[in-house]
């Protein structure tokens, strides 16, 4: 049986990559700092993931382990690995490198020619790219040649809403039905693994930008208004009429420069729009906006999901006042127990609203600067 490691063992890792890689037949090792959760999980060997959406159902996930990530016992873990993936959020992946490195020092140290695959399961653009860049910081040219040779690095794109949530079993998660894993078929290394579920596909840019401009885009700027009107969860927020005018639009016009940009099928597109937006309602998740607005900072960053299908919209000239109207109630998300959205704060009150998105975001656009000061007074 081939190994494969989940770096995250949260509600990601393991109601979303961890689940589908052990339904492929692997055995799934979770990595992850969390010391009662890793103890929890290497004593049972399995957990549950209870699907809540329209058709509900529990899947039992067997013959896992976990170790910690931290220690030594993961270097051995990644030198007899087959995949490895990710789910820590993009700011960690500096973190891990090392360990990664080391492992592939490892299998050199070997000689081991068998095939690794790195894929970080982030929401972000091409994010096993930005780890390969991290890893190779801590190799010499020798080891970054024989990585070259048998060490892939394919970038993704991820979508599944997994909120975070209290089980009787603390290692069980929650997760809606749908899901989508796309993978760029060309960067694999060596026999290309058979897991039902992982898409793969050839314009892969296309397919991150659609979810991330969309789903994400979407899913924050109801979050940030949700929470400015007082709204506790993503399902009250976008049942509010109001709000989901203002969502829907937002998708709609990052969406028209999507097509312009990537020649998506507009028709096709619209109808993933509605479907997007319909998943903000399940009545299952629960999932609170303070989790899905959380780190502003990141997410009013130069190609995140508020500022990029802004500023691609825009430059084809198509209308994004929505758009901006989310980025207002971006810089307004104040949660002190955040500490991206108490930085926030911090920059608007010593230079004002501008000026701190200016620094955040990299726009110099006038037009866009005016627009986005209205919508920070108006949110």
């Amino acid at each position: 049986m081939s190994t494969a490691i989940q770096f995250g063992a949260g509600n990601i890792g393991r109601g979303f990559i961890g689940m589908l890689l052990a339904q492929a037949g692997y055995k799934v090792v979770f990595a992850d700092v969390n010391e009662a959760l890793i103890s929890r999980l290497h004593q049972d060997k399995a957990y549950t993931v209870h699907i809540m959406d329209v058709n509900k159902k529990d899947v039992r996930i067997d013959g896992v382990d976990a170790v910690m990530s931290n220690g030594d016992e993961i270097v051995d873990e990644i030198a007899k690995a087959s995949v490895i993936t990710t789910a820590v959020g993009l700011t960690i992946l500096p973190r891990i490198a090392p360990t990664f490195a080391a492992g592939i020092k490892a299998r050199k140290e070997v000689g081991s020619k068998d095939a690794l695959n790195i894929i970080a399961c982030e929401n972000a653009i091409r994010a096993s790219s930005q780890l390969k860049e991290h890893i190779y910081k801590e190799l010499s040219d020798e080891e970054k040649a024989y990585c070259d040779e048998y060490v892939g690095f394919p970038d993704c794109a991820v979508d599944r809403i997994v909120p975070p949530g209290e089980n009787e079993v603390p290692t069980d998660v929650v997760v809606e039905e749908y899901f989508e894993w796309d993978v760029e078929q060309a960067s694999f290394k060596g026999a290309i693994p058979q897991i039902d579920g992982m898409t793969l596909v050839d314009n892969l840019d296309a397919y991150i930008e659609r979810k991330l401009f969309t789903l994400n885009t979407g899913h924050c700027i109801t979050a940030y208004i949700g929470k400015r009107r007082g709204f506790g969860t993503i399902e009250e927020a976008i049942n509010n009429p109001e709000i989901y005018d203002i969502v829907f639009k937002a998708m709609t016009q990052s969406g028209a420069g999507l097509v312009k940009k990537h020649g998506l099928d507009a028709d096709a597109h619209a109808k993933y729009i509605n479907k997007i937006i319909g998943r903000f309602k399940n009545p299952y998740l629960h999932d609170d906006v303070t989790r899905v607005g959380r780190e502003p900072l990141r997410k009013l960053s130069a190609s995140d999901r508020l500022v990029k299908p802004t500023m691609t919209a825009a430059g084809f000239g198509l209308p994004v006042d929505a758009l901006i109207t989310g980025i207002g109630a971006a810089l307004r998300y104040d949660n002190p127990e955040d500490s991206q959205s108490v930085e926030l704060q911090e920059k608007i009150s010593a230079k004002g609203p501008v000026e701190a998105f200016k620094e955040i975001s990299g726009v110099t656009d006038e037009a866009v600067l005016d627009a986005v000061k209205e919508a920070y007074d108006n949110a």
